[in-house]
Formats: structure tokens, C-alpha cells, sequence
């Protein structure tokens, strides 16, 4: 146990660390976490045996639950509902196309059955969220229009898509399973919806009529809401992960729900911990001497999909909106693969159906491709489509950035006796409580960096905490 505890130590303090050096230049966190996992692992330089595929579904499934809700939760819907009808139809209609191309090309270049073809299809048609939510972040990605929400959403949302097509094939490969497949799916999108919506909406009504004399009860009382949404769904026969991310939306953008900041910080800070432990384990469950047998596979299918099934799938579903062709091809470029890929080849692995290939180290390094190259050059190809917007900020997107806007937001004049004129926003001494969300400059709008200099007669925009006793 005492070896456990080290170990278990040792992988937070070099996951965090490492990931402050490589964060900031793009590389996705889910590559970090993941190849520390295969280093530990037992083709790894540690060499920790680790086969154990139901243990890591079960942990992977509570990780996921927490990760969609936080996903849900952090969404600002007031700015993601214009786009919200092709962001929905991009994590539908979107992953049903991607999947059934993939799906196809796996039958006809593997030789391999329909059925099976079909199930590889399925398992990598959802795209990333973690992934995406991270470079937006640490890029500070600001993109024209309303990229950025559909993006979120659309990833947000896609995976219960994915989890219901994969469970879908999988019956389908079950000799009985043709009979209760129309079943499955009503009460997998019925039951579902109804548990994450009445669920939430239950949990406003009871906060706003019995107050907690504890603040520190709230995150723990939204966090077992969070694990009920998901396991009464799915015990019902229901989408467990639709449920914990209609329950997250809409548990987020509530009014009614008291210290959202607490709350916010809260479930961010066991988000990460919780994507740690999913992609270290995913990494570890991983033989990397296994690849030499799958990787000219898994690079023709993520090939295919970088340059075909994604953008067909993108430009079908988005044909009837006002998108332009940069902004389609775009938003083809960030479809990337990630954990929740992993997690439902481990559900393929484990539900005991006959399959030629290895899928787990054939979507393990789909995975891997996917956001090494995607993920990498992703804000390359943003500002080569000339889609990058510096007069905006991504963050507007996000939940626990709107909670600060709401609580309390004033403007600041800078005079020429300011203390900050001439001082970039890096040395101005700024405490870290305050958050400077734009500078009005001479009939500009100025995105504040580091190196930004403030100018006497600037206007600075600003958010935090006890505004009122600041002065600069």
C-alpha cells in the first residue's frame, strides 16, 4: 500500500509539473499524461504489469462521468445557443456519418467483417473534449464567429452519441442482439434525457429552498448528483453519459445555485485529477510492442478520417448553415480522438465478442496520432485560414470565466500619475485576484498579454475579487 501511495504521488507531482513546461507550447495534456502512463507501463522504463481491462473500465467509466459533467457544467449556454442546432447535429448526425464512413473503409481495407468494421467506426467517432478545451486555453485561441462554442459543445456532447453506436454494434455482434436493439436506443436517449433534466432541475429547487450552513457541502452535494445522474440513468437502461451532461449544462447555467465559484474551482480542480488518472491508466494499460502489429492500420484509418470521413461528415451536416468553406475545413482539423475512444475499445474488448484485430492498441494509437498531429499543428492551421480573432476572447465561452463577469466587472481609467502607465501587465505587481479582460485603447478593443503595455488613457476592463478597495 505504502509503495502504492508513492507511486500514485510521484505520477501527480510529474504529471503537473511536466505538463507546465510543455502546456505552454500546444502540446495536448492528453499526450502528456498518456506517455507517462506508457513509461511506467511494462514495455516502459518503470515496468509496472498492468493488464487489467474491466479494473480500468470501471475507473475509466467514474473518470468520464466526471469529466462530461464538468464538460456540461463549464458550458456557457447564453453564448453556445446560437450555434447550439450545428453543434448538435455535428455530435449526432456528424458522428453517425463519421463513424459509418470509418466504419466502411475498416471493412474494405482490413478484410474484416462489416459488423467489426462498423464497431472501430463507432468507437473513434467522438472527438475529444479534454483536448480541445486545453488548446483553446492554453493558446488563448481566440476564434472568429462562433467557432469556438460549436467546437465545445460539439465535443462536449458527442461522446454519448459514440457510447450508444458502439453499444449498438456491439449487440449487433451479439447472435440476440438484433431484438433488442430498437429498445436500447429509445430508452438509451429517453431515459437518458429525462433522468439528467429532472435530476437537475430537482437539485435547483431543493438548494434554493434549504440552504447548507457549510459552504463546503455544495461541491459535495452537486458531486454525488453528478454520479446519481449517471448511474440511475444507466441502471434505468438510460445513457448515463447523456444524463451527467444535460444535468451539468443545466446545473451550470442556473442562477439559482449559490457560490458557483467555489463550485467551479471545485469540480476544474477534480477534473484534471480525474483526466490524469484516466489517460496515466490508459497509457499504462498500453503494450507499446504490440504497435509494430497494428501501426500501419491504425495510421491508414486515422489518415482517412483526418482527410475524408471528418470533413465529409462536416460538410454535410453544416451544408445548411452560413459556414464558410475555412471555417468547415476547420472545423474538420479539430476532430480529434482521445480517452473516451480508449474507454469504449476497452468496452469492445470486454463484452466478449469475437474480433480479428486488437482494437484497444488499434484505437489506443488512432488516439495517439490523431492529437499528436491535430492537436499539434491546430492553431497553425487556425491562423493559416486566417480564423484567429485577437479582438475577442475564447474564454467568453466558459461558464467559471462568465461567473467572474457577473459577479463584478468595472472599468478602470489610467491617468499619467498610475503606478502601471508604461509597465507591461506581467511587472505591474496586478494581484492575482484581479483579471484584466480587455484594454479600451483610442477606439480599440485590446486582447491584454504578458508583454501588453499599458498607455496613459487606457481604459482597463476588469474582473475579481473586493474590486471596490482596488486602487491603481
Amino acid at each position: 500500500m505504502i509503495e502504492l501511495m508513492i507511486i500514485s504521488s510521484l505520477v501527480l507531482l510529474i504529471s503537473i509539473t511536466s505538463s507546465k513546461v510543455l502546456y505552454k507550447f500546444g502540446v495536448p495534456i492528453l499526450l502528456i499524461f498518456i506517455a507517462l502512463g506508457m513509461l511506467f507501463g511494462s514495455d516502459g522504463i518503470v515496468g509496472i504489469y498492468f493488464s487489467d481491462y474491466e479494473l480500468t473500465k470501471e475507473i475509466s467509466s467514474i473518470a468520464l462521468v466526471i469529466i462530461m459533467f464538468y464538460g456540461g457544467f463549464g458550458t456557457n449556454w447564453s453564448m453556445a445557443k446560437p450555434s447550439a442546432l450545428p453543434s448538435i447535429l455535428m455530435s449526432t448526425l456528424g458522428v453517425i456519418i463519421t463513424a459509418t464512413l470509418t466504419g466502411f473503409f475498416s471493412h474494405i481495407v482490413l478484410k474484416i467483417t462489416l459488423l467489426e468494421g462498423l464497431l472501430i467506426g463507432a468507437v473513434v467517432a467522438s472527438t475529444d473534449a479534454a483536448s480541445v478545451f486545453a488548446i483553446l486555453r492554453s493558446q488563448k485561441l481566440n476564434l472568429k464567429g462562433s467557432l469556438a462554442p460549436l467546437l465545445e459543445v460539439e465535443s462536449g456532447s458527442n461522446d454519448p452519441v459514440a457510447y450508444m453506436a458502439t453499444l449498438s454494434i456491439l449487440l449487433l455482434m451479439d447472435n440476440n442482439g438484433l431484438s433488442t436493439l430498437f429498445p436500447m436506443v429509445i430508452k438509451q436517449v429517453v431515459f437518458g434525457l429525462l433522468v439528467g433534466i429532472l435530476l437537475a432541475k430537482c437539485t435547483i429547487f431543493f438548494i434554493k429552498n434549504l440552504k447548507f450552513e457549510i459552504k463546503g457541502f455544495y461541491p459535495i452535494f452537486i458531486l454525488a448528483i453528478a454520479i446519481l445522474s449517471y448511474s440511475l440513468s444507466e441502471y434505468l437502461g438510460g445513457n448515463g453519459y447523456l444524463s451527467v451532461y444535460m444535468s451539468g449544462i443545466i446545473l451550470g447555467n442556473s442562477n439559482q445555485l449559490p457560490y458557483k465559484k467555489i463550485l467551479f474551482q471545485f469540480f476544474d480542480c477534480i477534473s484534471w485529477i480525474m483526466q490524469i488518472v484516466l489517460f496515466f491508466m490508459l497509457g499504462l494499460l498500453s503494450f507499446p510492442s504490440k504497435f509494430i502489429n497494428i501501426i500501419s492500420i491504425s495510421v491508414s484509418i486515422s489518415i482517412f478520417m483526418i482527410l475524408v470521413a471528418r470533413p465529409v461528415a462536416t460538410f454535410i451536416t453544416l451544408h445548411p448553415f452560413k459556414y464558410s468553406i475555412k471555417e468547415k475545413l476547420f472545423i474538420s482539423w479539430v476532430g480529434l480522438r482521445g480517452a473516451a475512444s480508449i474507454v469504449f475499445a476497452i468496452y469492445a474488448t470486454t463484452y466478449g465478442v469475437n474480433m480479428t484485430y486488437d482494437i484497444f492498441h488499434i484505437v489506443f494509437f488512432v488516439a495517439l496520432f490523431s492529437v499528436s498531429i491535430q492537436g499539434t499543428l491546430l492553431p497553425k492551421f487556425a491562423k493559416k485560414l486566417d480564423l484567429v480573432d485577437n479582438n475577442t476572447l475564447v474564454l467568453k465561452t466558459f461558464n467559471d470565466y462568465a461567473s467572474d463577469i457577473d459577479r463584478q466587472l468595472i472599468e478602470v481609467n489610467i491617468t499619467s500619475d498610475s503606478k502601471l502607465v508604461n509597465k507591461s501587465i506581467a511587472d505591474a505587481d496586478i494581484s492575482e485576484d484581479i483579471l484584466i479582460l480587455m484594454i479600451k485603447r483610442r477606439g480599440k478593443t485590446i486582447v491584454p498579454k504578458g508583454v501588453t503595455i499599458i498607455e496613459d488613457g487606457d481604459v482597463l476592463v476588469i474582473t475579481g475579487d473586493n474590486l471596490d478597495h482596488i486602487s491603481f
